[in-house]
């Protein structure tokens, strides 16, 4: 397997990810990503991607003075059909009943698997990052959505129909905020990325006394979380305050997975991580109060380790776990 490698794509809500990861284990190299083009048709977007790709390997046999490329994972967004290959329904790329496995495999002359973004970056993390040495490992990525994977033995549970997994769309308040999937009050309408600026600009229109708007020059709708994120840096309460709810907030999801899972550890991926201990601190503060006792013990709640490649790297690990299983 020296000198193997397996591409690793990454397609989130807003961006797609591409990367080489060595078959015997490793960080990704030749890391690519670009902003997901709104409204793109799923074969413009593997087009692109395949340009990346190209590049990508040029970079890195170059470094590594050749090498081959063995298959390709692809971890994506949506309602999938695993066994099938297919994205059946992906709301936020627009994408519907796309044979996307084919698309990718036929664009780039490699065997290729499809699997969950989420359950992508929980691999990862398992495999090669904060995860590692955990029997039994809960994921829960925070972006543009709010997702999660399950790592049991070092296998990812699928579940009886591939959906499994969805916390972004447990529900935490029955009478709550109206989510993007139709339900109300589901943790990802509280605790995603565009939720959290979104209930900062509703505190601001309401009168709350902060900096945020100073960062976006008045125009409250260009506020992000990252906008929250960089005011929390420069010592703003308000933003401040947003997080600590936010995190209060996911230690309600965690606790529930927790009681009904009771996993050794719980990782949680992306951006939102940054904020270290103002976000931590209160999540497991709230965790105790609502797990049960020994289970909370049992577990470890923690920040996942490869921020911007954990979806990379998992897709590729879930690539060759599928391929050593044919063998």
């Amino acid at each position: 397997m020296a000198g193997d490698w397996v591409l690793g794509v990454d397609i989130g809500g807003t961006n797609v990810v591409v990367g080489l990861v060595p078959a015997e284990g490793g960080p990704a190299a030749g890391v690519r990503g670009r902003a997901m083009v709104g409204g793109a048709e799923a074969s413009v977007m593997v087009e692109h991607i395949a340009r990346m790709t190209r590049d990508s390997m040029e970079e890195v046999f170059q470094a590594h003075s050749g090498g081959r490329v063995v298959g390709v994972g692809v971890g994506c967004p949506g309602d999938l059909d695993i066994a099938g290959g297919s994205v059946v329904a992906a709301h936020n790329l627009g994408w519907f009943d796309v044979p996307l496995r084919d698309l990718m495999s036929d664009a780039l002359g490699l065997p290729a698997v499809l699997e969950n973004d989420a359950n992508c970056a929980t691999y990862g993390e398992w495999w090669q990052g904060a995860g590692q040495g955990f029997r039994t490992l809960v994921g829960v990525t925070l972006g543009t959505g709010i997702g999660g994977g399950i790592v049991l033995d070092g296998v990812l549970f699928r579940g009886a129909s591939g959906t499994v997994a969805e916390f972004g769309h447990t529900t935490i308040n029955y009478t709550g905020r109206r989510c993007t999937c139709g339900n109300y009050g589901c943790l990802e309408a509280y605790a995603s990325g565009p939720n959290i600026a979104a209930r900062a600009r509703e505190g601001l229109e309401a009168g709350a006394e902060s900096a945020l708007a100073a960062l976006v020059d008045g125009d409250l709708d260009a506020i992000t979380a990252v906008t929250v994120y960089e005011a929390l840096v420069e010592g703003d309460e308000y933003a401040h305050e947003v997080m600590v709810e936010t995190a209060r907030i996911l230690g309600v999801g965690v606790a529930n997975i927790i009681n009904v899972l009771n996993p050794d550890a719980v990782v949680i991926v992306g951006g939102v991580t940054r904020a270290g201990d103002h976000l931590f601190r209160p999540l497991r503060s709230e965790v105790r109060k609502r797990a049960f006792g020994r289970s909370e013990a049992a577990c470890r709640i923690i920040p996942g380790a490869l921020p911007e490649t954990a979806g990379v790297v998992g897709a590729a690990g879930v690539f060759l776990s599928e391929a050593s299983r044919g063998d």
